[in-house]
C-alpha cells in the first residue's frame, strides 16, 4: 500500500493528544536528524536520546528502539525469531516510510500509520535517566518521554540487541 502524504510533528502530536499519552514534543530550535544532533542540542548524553528503526523479519516489519549509538546485532533479532540471519534486513529509508508514515531521523518509536511490533533493546535503555527523547514526526521535533511510557505505550518487547563490541587494550596493540 503506497501512503500519499508523510506524517510529521503535528500528526504526532494528534495521536498523542487523542489517547493522552504522558510524552509532550519539544523544539530545539535546530534540526536533529542523528543521535549526536539531538544530544548536542538538548544537552544531554546520546543514551537518553532513542532511535526508531524499522526492520524487516522474512518480510515482515518490525521496529526497533535503541538508546545512544549502539548497533543493532541482527543476529540476534533473527535469532528471538527462530529465523537466519539472511532474513533480517534493515529498511531502506523509502521503506521505512512507507510503513511507519515517518522519515528516517525524525521517527518516533510510536504514533505511525499502523501498529507495529516493537522491541526495546534492553541492554541500551535500562531506565537509566528519568526522560529520554526520541524522534519528534520531522527533524525538527524531538519527542520527550520515560521508559514507562514508552512500553506502556508499545506494549514492546524488551530484549537484548545490540551488538557485542569488543574493544582491545591500545597497550596490547603496540
Amino acid at each position: 500500500m503506497v501512503k500519499n502524504l508523510m506524517l510529521n510533528d503535528k500528526d504526532l502530536q494528534h495521536w498523542i493528544t487523542k489517547r493522552n499519552v504522558a510524552a509532550k514534543l519539544v523544539y530545539p530550535g535546530v534540526p536533529t536528524p542523528t543521535v549526536p544532533d539531538a544530544a548536542r542540542a538538548l544537552g544531554v548524553k546520546s543514551e537518553q536520546i532513542l532511535k526508531s528503526l524499522v526492520f524487516l523479519c522474512d518480510g515482515q516489519p518490525c521496529l526497533v528502539v535503541a538508546a545512544g549509538e549502539v548497533r543493532i546485532s541482527y543476529k540476534k533479532l533473527a535469532d528471538h525469531f527462530g529465523m537466519s540471519r539472511r532474513k533480517v534486513k534493515m529498511a531502506s529509508a523509502e521503506g521505512a516510510l512507507e510503513i511507519s508514515g515517518f522519515e528516517v531521523g525524525a521517527m518516533p518509536p510510536f504514533g505511525h500509520e499502523e501498529a507495529l511490533t516493537t522491541f526495546v533493546d534492553a541492554d541500551s535503555i535500562r531506565g537509566d535517566y528519568a526522560v529520554y527523547y526520541g524522534g519528534g514526526g520531522t527533524k525538527d521535533a524531538l519527542l520527550e518521554l520515560t521508559l514507562t511510557t514508552l512500553l506502556e505505550v508499545t506494549r514492546a518487547s524488551v530484549i537484548s540487541l545490540t551488538e557485542t563490541v569488543i574493544v582491545k587494550n591500545t597497550e596490547e596493540m603496540s
